[in-house]
């Protein structure tokens, strides 16, 4: 304090300058990137296994008095939001005793409404300051329901047309999915005996088989259930197969009453996302902004350290004219513009067309540990990783673009490797990083450094450039990590290259198998594509479902996520660094 008093006018003057031209860097940003860039907290779930990981999963975000709060399965706390774009952790005076897993939030006029998982008797909670983590106890227990029955993985659903409470639940490979009303008069207790509301039906449902790519003959597991109501339709979500695999998803049944009887829509999965970086998309809820979009969020895979280690991810959602629901994920892990007024179509606008410019790219490393060479920061794979000797100032990474590029966006993915922090405490838990940029592998200049910022933790940091830079050569230069070695899972570039797009793949087809939950898939490899996107839906103008691949891949698939009875229309796109090729003439599949 003494050195800030005696400072000059000249001095104070520069400092508040900095501190303007900070906060107004801050306040600049207009997009985001999958995973979310929030401060993931260390999981305990597997304490006694030893095993420390950050982790995220199971998310509800809610539009409370037009400001967003996000809960997530095991954090301490939550987090809260006037933009969507930067999320401040936040802890309570009240909180489930044990933390919790996959909880229920529901706004309700002036109050917020907050309910765990559980099979035993355990309060609701309710909130009308919870920007400032003031909660209560809306009652004392819910009644305890039979054993195994839940509510686990509880949604509290409020119709304001009628005035009343719903909750629906579950999460099993035996039990369905559940529902029941709930009785405002007496604090929300059951009102009634509960009812299943639907069952998983693999044999019918293709996407709802088990495993990677739907392969396992294991019986898959339903869980997540949210209620949305849509011109007087009632949309009972859930998440299926498994949230340990690649193909995690949300669908729903809708109906004309909160408690059915539902129908299953033909057009399920609503929310899908099995290829590229940031894969699954299953358990999560779906909201509106504050310009009456509508966004899904979901669960994507980490499952390094633990099957169940993830992250958050939220997508461009919304109902069309015929009240389809559908969540956009194509280029559902590259930047975003975060809207400021609603959004048309399928929300394909909010997509910047900032390429991922890094995808195999060569890699220097000041160090490496053991086997984790660096050439795994570049291959789109959150399970591998590279490791430096040492966890300490100054190792770096050196991506060569190969050209230069105009960079608009970076992301530094990092990995719990051999940690063995156990709390979160942010005077120690926290990341700092910088980002440097060249022609020529000489000359260096900064592009962002996050030394210059409030601590905080940033396991899936995303930075937005105040402008985009022409480099060929883009360095991370490590300042800080909690983890006892410094590792990283992927240092994504993102931006446009000088080049054209790819042309149109020429020949695509699509192929119906006697088992009509599957199709054979393939295409031409276009020269100079970096990726596609097979995209199909059940109608020619309702392509919602995306599936990404990389040229390095095989151009056949076997896809396996098809609804038996309902015919499907099919398209194919290219990509690079450069952007996006036309979308292919549609092909339909009986």
């Amino acid at each position: 304090m003494k050195h800030i008093i005696k400072t000059s006018s000249w001095g104070l003057a520069l400092i508040s300058l900095y501190f303007l031209l900070t906060c107004t860097f801050a306040e600049a940003q207009t997009t985001y990137c999958n995973p979310m860039d929030i401060d993931y907290k260390y999981n305990f779930e597997q304490l006694n296994e030893n095993i420390s990981y950050r982790s995220g999963a199971d998310p509800v975000i809610i539009n409370h008095k037009n400001e967003y709060f996000l809960f997530v399965t095991i954090s301490g706390g939550y987090w809260h939001s006037k933009d969507m774009l930067h999320w401040k952790y936040l802890t309570a005076n009240r909180w489930p005793f044990e933390d919790m897993c996959a909880p229920a939030a529901v706004s309700v006029r002036d109050t917020l409404f907050l309910f765990q998982s559980t099979f035993e008797s355990r309060p609701i909670l309710y909130s009308v300051a919870p920007e400032k983590g003031i909660w209560e106890f809306y009652n004392r227990w819910t009644p305890r329901l039979p054993k195994d029955i839940g509510p686990w993985d509880p949604a509290l659903f409020h119709d304001a047309d009628t005035d009343k409470w719903y909750m629906y639940w579950g999460s099993s490979n035996v039990y369905p999915i559940f529902g029941s009303e709930l009785d405002y008069s007496k604090r929300l207790a059951f009102k009634g005996q509960y009812q299943a509301m639907f069952w998983l039906n693999q044999y019918e449902h293709g996407w709802e088989r088990f495993g990677p790519n739907h392969s396992d003959p294991f019986k898959p597991f339903t869980e997540g259930a949210w209620m949305t109501k849509h011109k007087g339709k009632y949309y009972l979500q859930y998440g299926a197969p498994g949230t340990e695999y690649n193909v995690y998803a949300n669908g729903t049944y809708v109906g004309n009453s909160p408690l059915g009887p539902f129908t299953y829509a033909p057009y399920n999965p609503v929310s899908y996302k099995p290829g590229g970086f940031a894969t699954g998309a299953g358990h999560g809820n779906t909201f509106q902004d504050n310009y009456g979009n509508y966004w899904n969020t979901g669960t994507t895979w980490i499952g390094l350290n633990w099957g169940m280690e993830r992250r958050i991810v939220m997508h461009p959602a919304g109902f069309d004219k015929d009240g389809q629901m559908f969540a956009n994920t194509r280029f559902g892990d590259f930047p975003h513009k975060m809207p400021s007024k609603t959004w048309s179509g399928k929300g394909d606008e909010l997509f910047t067309g900032w390429m991922l410019l890094s995808y195999k790219k060569p890699v220097t490393a000041s160090s490496t540990l053991d086997s984790n060479a660096a050439a795994k920061i570049t291959d789109e794979n959150p399970r591998t990783f590279w490791a430096a000797k040492q966890n300490k100032p100054g190792e770096t990474l050196t991506i060569d673009l190969q050209t230069e590029q105009d960079i608009k966006a970076i992301q530094i993915n990092y990995t719990d490797y051999k940690s063995n922090i156990f709390d979160n405490k942010p005077e120690k838990v926290y990341t700092q990083f910088k980002i440097l940029t060249s022609k020529d592998g000489q000359n260096w200049e900064l592009a962002s450094d996050l030394s210059t910022e409030p601590k905080r933790d940033r396991p899936c940091a995303y930075i937005e450039l105040a402008k985009p830079v022409r480099a060929r050569y883009v360095r991370y230069e490590h300042i800080y990590a909690a983890s006892p070695i410094l590792a990283i899972s992927e240092y994504r570039i993102f931006g446009n290259g000088t080049g054209t797009a790819p042309q149109t793949p020429k020949t695509f087809t699509a192929a119906r198998q006697k088992d009509a939950r599957n199709a054979d898939l393939k295409w031409e490899k276009v020269p100079g594509a970096t990726g596609y996107n097979v995209l199909w839906g059940i109608a020619q103008d309702k392509l919602y479902q995306t599936y990404q691949f990389w040229n390095d891949e095989p151009d056949t698939f076997e896809l396996r996520a098809l609804n038996v009875g309902v015919p499907y229309f099919f398209a194919i796109e290219a990509f690079n660094e450069n952007g996006v090729s036309k979308m292919s003439e549609v092909v339909s599949v009986k």
